[in-house]
Protein backbone atom coordinates (compact mmCIF):
# COMPACT_ATOMS: atom_id res chain seq x y z
CA UNK A 1 0.00 0.00 0.00
CA UNK A 2 1.36 3.74 -0.97
CA UNK A 3 1.61 6.11 1.43
CA UNK A 4 -0.77 8.15 0.06
CA UNK A 5 -3.43 4.87 -0.01
CA UNK A 6 -2.53 4.68 4.10
CA UNK A 7 -2.81 8.23 4.86
CA UNK A 8 -6.73 7.82 2.72
CA UNK A 9 -7.69 4.85 4.68
CA UNK A 10 -6.66 7.05 8.29
CA UNK A 11 -9.09 10.08 7.48
CA UNK A 12 -11.74 8.34 9.14
CA UNK A 13 -9.85 6.57 11.96
CA UNK A 14 -7.69 9.75 12.98
CA UNK A 15 -6.96 10.27 16.85
CA UNK A 16 -9.08 12.80 17.69
CA UNK A 17 -9.13 12.42 21.38
CA UNK A 18 -8.18 9.54 24.18
CA UNK A 19 -10.99 8.28 26.65
CA UNK A 20 -9.06 7.79 29.72
CA UNK A 21 -9.65 8.90 33.27
CA UNK A 22 -7.03 6.69 34.92
CA UNK A 23 -3.82 4.76 33.39
CA UNK A 24 -2.03 1.85 34.59
CA UNK A 25 -4.46 2.29 37.39
CA UNK A 26 -3.40 5.46 38.44
CA UNK A 27 -5.91 8.48 38.39
CA UNK A 28 -4.31 11.79 37.50
CA UNK A 29 -5.03 15.15 36.23
CA UNK A 30 -6.01 15.49 33.17
CA UNK A 31 -5.85 18.73 30.76
CA UNK A 32 -6.89 19.00 26.78
CA UNK A 33 -5.13 21.76 24.91
CA UNK A 34 -6.10 22.22 21.15
CA UNK A 35 -3.76 19.62 20.09
CA UNK A 36 -2.59 17.58 23.02
CA UNK A 37 -4.26 15.84 25.85
CA UNK A 38 -2.11 15.52 28.87
CA UNK A 39 -2.18 12.89 31.98
CA UNK A 40 -0.31 14.94 35.01
CA UNK A 41 1.32 12.80 37.73
CA UNK A 42 1.97 15.01 40.65
CA UNK A 43 3.52 11.78 42.37
CA UNK A 44 6.32 11.15 39.85
CA UNK A 45 6.34 14.72 38.69
CA UNK A 46 5.91 13.71 35.19
CA UNK A 47 3.31 14.92 32.44
CA UNK A 48 2.11 12.19 29.71
CA UNK A 49 1.78 13.76 26.31
CA UNK A 50 -0.78 12.25 23.93
CA UNK A 51 -0.03 14.12 20.83
CA UNK A 52 -3.21 13.87 18.24
CA UNK A 53 -4.01 14.48 14.70
CA UNK A 54 -6.43 17.58 16.03
CA UNK A 55 -5.02 20.71 13.74
CA UNK A 56 -5.47 24.09 15.51
CA UNK A 57 -5.92 27.35 13.13
CA UNK A 58 -6.82 30.86 13.77
CA UNK A 59 -6.88 29.74 17.96
CA UNK A 60 -9.51 27.39 17.32
CA UNK A 61 -9.70 23.17 16.33
CA UNK A 62 -10.63 22.60 12.74
CA UNK A 63 -10.35 19.20 12.36
CA UNK A 64 -8.14 16.18 12.07
CA UNK A 65 -4.96 15.93 9.88
CA UNK A 66 -3.65 12.00 8.89
CA UNK A 67 -0.49 11.22 11.08
CA UNK A 68 -0.22 14.92 11.84
CA UNK A 69 0.32 13.52 15.50
CA UNK A 70 3.26 11.48 15.18
CA UNK A 71 4.58 13.82 12.83
CA UNK A 72 4.71 16.23 15.51
CA UNK A 73 5.57 13.84 18.42
CA UNK A 74 8.45 12.75 16.49
CA UNK A 75 9.96 15.92 15.24
CA UNK A 76 10.01 17.78 18.46
CA UNK A 77 11.98 14.33 19.42
CA UNK A 78 14.54 15.35 16.84
CA UNK A 79 14.76 18.82 17.43
CA UNK A 80 14.53 18.39 21.16
CA UNK A 81 17.97 16.01 20.69
CA UNK A 82 19.45 18.47 18.35
CA UNK A 83 19.17 21.33 20.72
CA UNK A 84 19.69 19.84 24.31
CA UNK A 85 23.23 21.56 24.05
CA UNK A 86 21.49 24.64 23.98
CA UNK A 87 18.46 24.80 26.44
CA UNK A 88 17.39 22.22 28.67
CA UNK A 89 13.83 20.38 27.57
CA UNK A 90 11.46 18.41 29.48
CA UNK A 91 11.52 15.33 27.21
CA UNK A 92 11.85 12.18 29.15
CA UNK A 93 11.16 9.25 27.15
CA UNK A 94 9.02 8.60 24.26
CA UNK A 95 6.79 5.31 24.61
CA UNK A 96 4.73 5.40 21.44
CA UNK A 97 4.79 7.42 18.16
CA UNK A 98 2.15 9.81 19.34
CA UNK A 99 3.90 9.85 23.03
CA UNK A 100 5.91 11.93 25.14
CA UNK A 101 6.22 11.71 29.10
CA UNK A 102 7.82 14.68 30.03
CA UNK A 103 9.17 16.43 33.16
CA UNK A 104 6.39 18.21 35.13
CA UNK A 105 7.19 21.94 34.71
CA UNK A 106 5.69 25.63 35.46
CA UNK A 107 4.79 26.97 32.31
CA UNK A 108 5.60 31.05 31.79
CA UNK A 109 2.91 32.60 30.93
CA UNK A 110 3.83 33.77 27.86
CA UNK A 111 4.55 32.28 24.27
CA UNK A 112 7.93 33.44 23.11
CA UNK A 113 7.41 34.34 18.79
CA UNK A 114 10.62 34.52 17.08
CA UNK A 115 10.09 36.24 13.53
CA UNK A 116 12.45 36.58 10.53
CA UNK A 117 10.04 37.60 7.89
CA UNK A 118 7.20 39.78 7.76
CA UNK A 119 4.51 37.37 7.13
CA UNK A 120 1.48 35.71 8.10
CA UNK A 121 -2.93 35.84 7.29
CA UNK A 122 -4.17 36.34 10.99
CA UNK A 123 -5.56 39.19 12.49
CA UNK A 124 -2.72 39.51 15.24
CA UNK A 125 0.12 38.53 12.27
CA UNK A 126 2.86 41.49 11.83
CA UNK A 127 2.51 41.16 7.86
CA UNK A 128 -1.70 42.07 8.70
CA UNK A 129 -0.46 44.56 11.63
CA UNK A 130 2.12 46.24 8.64
CA UNK A 131 -0.36 46.35 5.83
CA UNK A 132 -2.82 48.27 8.33
CA UNK A 133 -0.27 51.03 8.35
CA UNK A 134 1.52 50.04 11.87
CA UNK A 135 5.94 50.59 11.55
CA UNK A 136 5.99 49.31 15.42
CA UNK A 137 5.24 45.70 15.79
CA UNK A 138 5.89 44.39 19.36
CA UNK A 139 8.20 47.41 20.17
CA UNK A 140 10.20 46.54 17.29
CA UNK A 141 10.45 49.55 14.36
CA UNK A 142 9.44 48.41 10.54
CA UNK A 143 11.16 49.94 7.43
CA UNK A 144 9.04 51.32 5.21
CA UNK A 145 8.70 50.18 1.50
CA UNK A 146 8.08 46.24 2.50
CA UNK A 147 6.22 43.60 0.76
CA UNK A 148 4.57 40.26 2.26
CA UNK A 149 7.17 37.89 2.99
CA UNK A 150 10.13 39.74 3.02
CA UNK A 151 13.13 39.10 5.37
CA UNK A 152 13.37 41.42 8.41
CA UNK A 153 16.73 43.10 8.79
CA UNK A 154 17.32 40.82 11.46
CA UNK A 155 15.44 38.02 13.73
CA UNK A 156 12.62 40.01 16.23
CA UNK A 157 11.09 38.44 19.25
CA UNK A 158 7.40 39.11 19.51
CA UNK A 159 6.24 37.89 22.77
CA UNK A 160 2.13 36.36 22.87
CA UNK A 161 -0.02 36.63 25.96
CA UNK A 162 -1.02 32.84 26.13
CA UNK A 163 -5.10 33.06 26.12
CA UNK A 164 -7.71 30.73 27.86
CA UNK A 165 -9.03 27.64 25.48
CA UNK A 166 -11.28 29.59 23.08
CA UNK A 167 -9.86 33.03 23.15
CA UNK A 168 -7.32 34.76 20.75
CA UNK A 169 -3.38 35.03 21.86
CA UNK A 170 -2.72 38.56 21.94
CA UNK A 171 1.01 40.00 20.39
CA UNK A 172 2.64 42.64 23.16
CA UNK A 173 5.65 44.39 23.72
CA UNK A 174 8.15 43.26 26.10
CA UNK A 175 7.17 46.87 27.92
CA UNK A 176 3.23 46.00 27.74
CA UNK A 177 4.00 42.47 29.08
CA UNK A 178 6.16 43.59 31.86
CA UNK A 179 3.25 46.26 32.67
CA UNK A 180 0.71 43.74 33.18
CA UNK A 181 2.80 41.98 35.56
CA UNK A 182 2.84 38.46 34.20
CA UNK A 183 6.42 37.83 34.35
CA UNK A 184 9.80 39.50 36.12
CA UNK A 185 11.49 41.13 33.60
CA UNK A 186 14.48 38.83 34.33
CA UNK A 187 12.92 35.31 33.42
CA UNK A 188 11.60 37.11 30.43
CA UNK A 189 14.97 38.19 29.20
CA UNK A 190 16.46 35.22 29.96
CA UNK A 191 13.72 32.69 27.77
CA UNK A 192 14.39 35.61 25.34
CA UNK A 193 17.82 35.17 25.22
CA UNK A 194 17.16 31.30 24.95
CA UNK A 195 14.02 31.63 22.33
CA UNK A 196 16.82 33.35 20.04
CA UNK A 197 19.67 31.12 20.54
CA UNK A 198 17.01 28.06 19.45
CA UNK A 199 16.05 30.06 16.36
CA UNK A 200 19.37 30.44 15.21
CA UNK A 201 20.05 27.51 15.67
CA UNK A 202 16.76 25.90 13.74
CA UNK A 203 17.62 28.38 11.05
CA UNK A 204 20.49 27.22 10.37
CA UNK A 205 20.15 23.32 10.33
CA UNK A 206 16.60 24.26 8.12
CA UNK A 207 19.06 25.88 5.88
CA UNK A 208 21.67 22.64 5.50
CA UNK A 209 18.73 20.93 4.36
CA UNK A 210 17.14 23.90 1.56
CA UNK A 211 14.34 25.76 4.12
CA UNK A 212 13.69 28.38 5.41
CA UNK A 213 12.46 28.39 9.07
CA UNK A 214 10.48 31.96 8.68
CA UNK A 215 8.83 32.20 12.24
CA UNK A 216 8.48 29.82 15.34
CA UNK A 217 6.95 30.11 18.69
CA UNK A 218 8.34 28.51 22.09
CA UNK A 219 6.61 27.67 25.19
CA UNK A 220 8.84 27.33 28.30
CA UNK A 221 8.40 26.76 31.58
CA UNK A 222 10.28 26.21 35.22
CA UNK A 223 11.61 22.51 36.51
CA UNK A 224 11.20 21.63 39.89
CA UNK A 225 15.01 22.77 40.39
CA UNK A 226 13.99 25.80 39.30
CA UNK A 227 15.62 25.80 35.73
CA UNK A 228 14.03 27.51 32.54
CA UNK A 229 12.89 24.72 30.36
CA UNK A 230 11.81 24.27 26.83
CA UNK A 231 8.18 22.28 27.37
CA UNK A 232 5.44 21.54 24.79
CA UNK A 233 7.02 21.59 20.81
CA UNK A 234 9.60 22.55 19.16
CA UNK A 235 10.57 23.89 15.86
CA UNK A 236 7.17 21.38 14.54
CA UNK A 237 5.42 22.79 11.78
CA UNK A 238 2.95 23.26 14.10
CA UNK A 239 4.86 25.89 15.76
CA UNK A 240 6.70 27.07 12.73
CA UNK A 241 6.22 28.22 9.54
CA UNK A 242 8.82 26.31 6.64
CA UNK A 243 9.18 27.57 3.46
CA UNK A 244 11.55 25.95 0.73
CA UNK A 245 14.39 28.23 -0.25
CA UNK A 246 14.94 26.88 -3.47
CA UNK A 247 12.40 29.26 -5.33
CA UNK A 248 11.68 31.52 -2.53
CA UNK A 249 12.93 34.80 -3.79
CA UNK A 250 11.29 33.92 -7.64
CA UNK A 251 8.11 33.57 -5.99
CA UNK A 252 8.59 36.76 -3.61
CA UNK A 253 9.56 38.93 -6.69
CA UNK A 254 6.30 37.68 -8.29
CA UNK A 255 4.04 38.58 -5.50
CA UNK A 256 3.54 34.83 -4.97
CA UNK A 257 3.02 32.71 -1.42
CA UNK A 258 6.06 30.79 -1.17
CA UNK A 259 5.92 27.16 -1.07
CA UNK A 260 5.52 26.01 2.92
CA UNK A 261 5.35 22.77 4.74
CA UNK A 262 2.56 22.22 7.20
CA UNK A 263 -0.32 23.96 8.82
CA UNK A 264 0.15 27.42 7.16
CA UNK A 265 -1.23 25.53 3.51
CA UNK A 266 -4.71 24.99 5.89
CA UNK A 267 -4.43 28.49 6.75
CA UNK A 268 -4.32 29.88 3.95
CA UNK A 269 -7.38 27.67 2.63
CA UNK A 270 -9.26 29.00 5.51
CA UNK A 271 -8.65 32.16 4.97
CA UNK A 272 -8.47 32.65 1.39
CA UNK A 273 -10.94 29.99 -0.13
CA UNK A 274 -13.38 29.01 3.03
CA UNK A 275 -13.34 32.86 4.25
CA UNK A 276 -12.77 31.89 7.56
CA UNK A 277 -10.26 33.98 10.16
CA UNK A 278 -11.66 31.93 13.36
CA UNK A 279 -14.69 33.76 14.47
CA UNK A 280 -17.70 31.15 14.72
CA UNK A 281 -17.67 27.35 13.48
CA UNK A 282 -14.97 26.79 11.54
CA UNK A 283 -15.60 25.09 8.02
CA UNK A 284 -15.29 21.28 7.32
CA UNK A 285 -12.32 20.76 5.99
CA UNK A 286 -12.57 18.22 2.56
CA UNK A 287 -10.75 15.56 2.94
CA UNK A 288 -8.34 16.81 -0.05
CA UNK A 289 -7.39 19.69 2.27
CA UNK A 290 -7.05 17.31 5.05
CA UNK A 291 -4.67 14.61 2.45
CA UNK A 292 -2.72 17.52 0.79
CA UNK A 293 -2.08 18.73 4.42
CA UNK A 294 -1.11 15.11 5.57
CA UNK A 295 1.39 15.61 2.64
CA UNK A 296 2.81 18.11 3.53
CA UNK A 297 3.76 17.25 7.52
CA UNK A 298 5.10 14.60 6.54
CA UNK A 299 7.43 16.00 3.85
CA UNK A 300 8.51 18.03 6.51
CA UNK A 301 9.34 15.16 8.16
CA UNK A 302 11.45 13.68 5.65
CA UNK A 303 12.91 17.04 4.66
CA UNK A 304 14.02 18.16 8.28
CA UNK A 305 15.18 14.61 9.48
CA UNK A 306 16.47 13.06 6.60
CA UNK A 307 14.50 10.22 7.34
CA UNK A 308 11.82 8.18 6.28
CA UNK A 309 8.23 8.77 7.77
CA UNK A 310 6.62 5.61 8.36
CA UNK A 311 2.95 5.58 9.45
CA UNK A 312 1.69 3.55 12.19
CA UNK A 313 -1.89 2.59 11.37
CA UNK A 314 -2.27 0.63 13.88
CA UNK A 315 -5.61 1.77 15.91
CA UNK A 316 -4.07 4.37 17.78
CA UNK A 317 -6.23 3.92 21.31
CA UNK A 318 -5.30 0.37 22.25
CA UNK A 319 -1.70 0.99 21.09
CA UNK A 320 -1.07 4.01 23.19
CA UNK A 321 -2.88 2.04 26.65
CA UNK A 322 -0.36 -0.62 25.77
CA UNK A 323 2.69 1.41 25.62
CA UNK A 324 2.03 3.31 28.81
CA UNK A 325 1.15 0.21 30.73
CA UNK A 326 4.85 -0.69 29.61
CA UNK A 327 6.02 2.59 29.93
Amino acid sequence: MSLDDELRAQLRHTLDSTPWTTIDGRKLERYDGKVRDCYIDRERGERIIVVTDRLSAFDAVVGTIPSKGQVLNQLATFWFEQTAHIAPNHMVRVPDPNVMIARECTPLPVELVMRAYITGVTSTSIWKAYEAGARTFCGHALPDGMKKNQKLPHAILTPSTKAAKGDHDVSVSRAELLAMGRIDPDMFDRAGELAAALFAEGQRQAATRGLILADTKYEMGIDKNGTLTVIDEIHTPDSSRYWYASDYEERLARGEEPRSLGKEYVRIWLANEAKWSGDGPPPVMPDEIRLEAARRYIANYETVTGQTFVPDVRDPIPRIASALEAA
